[in-house]
């Protein structure tokens, strides 16, 4: 290199500090095992919802909104007279959408009439009346049934317990591991919930089935799952 004034300029490279601070994570980082623990909590449900509708047809949108008003108010008649004044009941989706022909080669599309459909979901904790609930509705004018759903009022105490069993069996899990090679658990180091919920069953009933009286329903079990992931350091 040639001198400047005298001088040599020598050139170099700065560390990466990323790099530096990775490298001192790596080394600091003690030894670890990783495990995954699961549990299920089986309840019996306490609530059902189910989602019933009205769906009309006519050949403008207004006799079709209103004949599914008028048939509508049919059958929330006659689910307050089984649920009660204070049944809850709820508007979940309303719709108008037009009907339109099936157009041969080169014909546009033309609106043949519109339909109207209104959803409601009836929520209850008489799990007795849900059949009654369905007969009612379909034999005052609902004509769709779209699902039934049971579900817990409180799901807290079994998610908790799924928790506290999924925690143990990933706790158990690094025991044995360490165990198997030779080493024991020093300390938890890292905890995280890997998503919990409930399973249930979702019934989807055909209007043949739901027309017959009475209807049969069973409530069955709901399902609260739970997932634990454990890091624990391990030592000889």
């Amino acid at each position: 290199m040639k001198p400047l004034y005298g001088w040599m300029i020598l050139a170099v490279a700065a560390p990466n500090p990323g790099l530096l601070a990775q490298g001192s994570m790596e080394r600091l980082r003690p030894p670890s095992v990783q495990t995954i623990g699961e549990a299920s909590v089986m309840a019996k449900p306490d609530q059902a919802q189910v989602d019933i509708g009205v769906v009309t047809e006519a050949q403008s949108a207004d006799a079709a909104a209103s004949q599914n008003a008028r048939q509508l108010e049919t059958v929330l008649g006659q689910l307050k007279k089984i649920l009660g004044p204070k049944a809850e009941i709820r508007t979940v989706s309303f719709a108008i959408t037009p009907n339109y022909n099936r157009p041969r080669e080169g014909q546009q599309a033309s609106i043949m009439g519109y339909t109207a459909t209104n959803i409601l979901q009836v929520t209850t904790g008489d799990l007795l009346a849900v059949g009654k609930v369905v007969d009612a509705a379909t034999g005052s004018g609902a004509n769709s049934i779209r699902r039934l759903h049971f579900t817990l009022k409180d799901e807290q105490q079994y998610r908790a317990e799924a928790l506290r069993q999924a925690a143990n069996k990933a706790k158990s899990n690094a025991e044995a591991i360490a165990t198997a090679l030779g080493l024991k658990i020093v300390r938890i180091l890292q905890v995280e919930e890997g998503g919990s919920g409930e399973v249930h069953p979702v019934r989807e009933m055909a209007m043949a089935a739901a027309m017959r009286a009475p209807t049969p329903i069973e409530a069955g079990t709901i399902e609260v799952h739970a997932r634990v992931s454990l890091t624990a350091e391990v030592a000889p």
